[in-house]
């Protein structure tokens, strides 16, 4: 009886230090929360032609910046990371499809996404009051909330291939 007990005490043991092994440290996390590609989507549905309608999260210290940070992720999203399928819509590969593209073109994309910048004359907001209920959620720092968002999906890619920041749909043949 004994020796079963040392055996499950070693077990138990071993699991905890693999566990903790392989745990992220607290910094690893910070890193990853405020990494620029965390963007939260959900597809709602299909929007009118040249359209993608999403759920998206922001987040921020009071209602509005975290509104704002919505917003931005919504742009952003379409632009870098692309748009997951559901709703009965199809997946949306992002417009700039090369990695990187946001380092190599920093320059227009800092003045893109400034405050009050370009980025918002694409964004239509489905929803005008502040979140409420579980699209509002209290957090440590501020607040998380989600908005509805329709984004002009056609009309940014224009104007990425106008600027020369990505590549024109036709350019490949």
């Amino acid at each position: 009886m004994r020796r079963v007990v040392k055996i499950f005490m070693f077990l138990v043991l071993t699991a905890l230090v693999c566990s903790y092994a392989q745990a992220q440290t607290r910094r690893e996390r910070k890193i990853l929360f405020n990494s620029q590609y965390n963007y939260e989507i959900s597809p709602v549905g299909v929007g009118q032609d040249g359209t993608k309608v999403f759920k998206v999260w922001g987040y921020g210290k009071t209602v509005g910046e975290a509104v704002m940070d919505a917003k931005a992720n919504a742009v952003a999203a379409c632009i870098f990371k692309g748009l997951p399928g559901g709703g009965g819509s199809a997946p949306t590969p992002p417009i700039c499809g090369e990695s990187g593209a946001e380092i190599t073109h920093s320059e227009y994309f800092d003045r893109f996404f400034e405050v009050g910048g370009k980025y918002l004359q694409y964004i239509v907001q489905t929803n005008d009051a502040d979140p409420a209920g579980p699209d509002r959620l209290k957090i440590k720092k501020g607040y998380k909330v989600a908005i509805y968002a329709q984004v002009m999906y056609d009309a940014l890619r224009r104007e990425l291939e106008a600027n020369g920041i990505a590549r024109r749909l036709d350019s490949r043949f």
